[in-house]
């Protein structure tokens, strides 16, 4: 079950690169819970809207910015991923850890990352 985990892991990271509103939600709805929950040291939003529009303020800020999975593991229904976050250049601009986790059906329900921030 963990390959389907880290599929369904990279098809949500994917959603992070796309840069319209409808491309998102075109991925959520193979990944994603629609009741979602997504937390980090900036933001807590939950569902596909508010999801979506965090995503686009972080292309306002790092335009063409996206995130590559260097390490996942998974079991029960829960998953860590260490990840680096890029520009559109491909260049590193941070790195960080996420926690998922999954319902019964593989979607993800709850997403947390973890990352140093400005000034912390």
């Amino acid at each position: 079950m963990s390959n389907n985990f880290e599929k369904t892991w990279e098809t949500y990271t994917s959603s992070w690169k796309v840069e319209s509103s409808d491309d998102k939600r075109a991925i959520f709805e193979t990944c994603l819970d629609s009741k979602c929950e997504y937390n980090d040291p900036l933001a807590k939003v939950i569902g596909w809207n508010e999801l979506a529009a965090y995503m686009l303020d972080f292309h306002k800020q790092i335009p063409g910015g996206y995130f590559v999975t260097n390490y996942f593991l998974a079991h029960n229904n829960q998953s860590i991923a260490k990840w680096l976050m890029r520009n559109g250049e491909n260049t590193v601009l941070g790195e960080g850890i996420s926690y998922g986790k999954y319902n019964e059906k593989g979607k993800l329900i709850s997403m947390t990352g973890f990352f140093e921030t400005p000034g912390k």
